[in-house]
């Protein structure tokens, strides 16, 4: 099982994450790159930041099964948004799949930047992650 957890000796996450994940003996990881809202035809999801916030981590999943793991083996998540005005979209969306994902509270390591653009001027999010899966 992936240990995830915030030592008492650093201040609280400022949100669904976990400050430290360890992948334990007899796991290997698998590191995913990072997906856009793309469906599997290629094109967008939409042009909004939780259409195509939805899509990444409907791919996450898929990705993740392809390699015989599941969300509870993610360990990292790094995100990017496009500019800030569409934090509120990529949040939403990252609170109802965490949620759902770890109904518990036992957040994944994550990181978020916010860059003036990615990889092209319609794609607004991009997610990458890494997870530890059993052997």
């Amino acid at each position: 099982m992936i240990r995830r957890w915030t030592p008492g000796t650093v201040a609280a996450p400022i949100g669904m994450y976990s400050h430290l994940a360890q992948v334990p003996a007899g796991h290997e990881l698998v590191v995913i790159s990072g997906q856009v809202g793309a469906q599997p035809d290629g094109t967008l999801a939409g042009e909004d930041a939780a259409a195509q916030t939805e899509a990444v981590f409907a791919n996450l999943e898929q990705l993740l099964a392809q390699a015989g793991a599941g969300p509870q083996h993610l360990v990292k998540v790094f995100s990017m948004v496009a500019g800030t005005e569409h934090l509120p979209g990529f949040r939403s969306v990252v609170k109802q799949t965490f949620t759902r994902w770890f109904p518990g509270g036992d957040w994944p390591a994550q990181s978020l930047i916010v860059a003036a653009a990615l990889a092209r001027p319609d794609i607004l999010v991009e997610v990458e992650a890494m997870a530890a899966v059993p052997r």
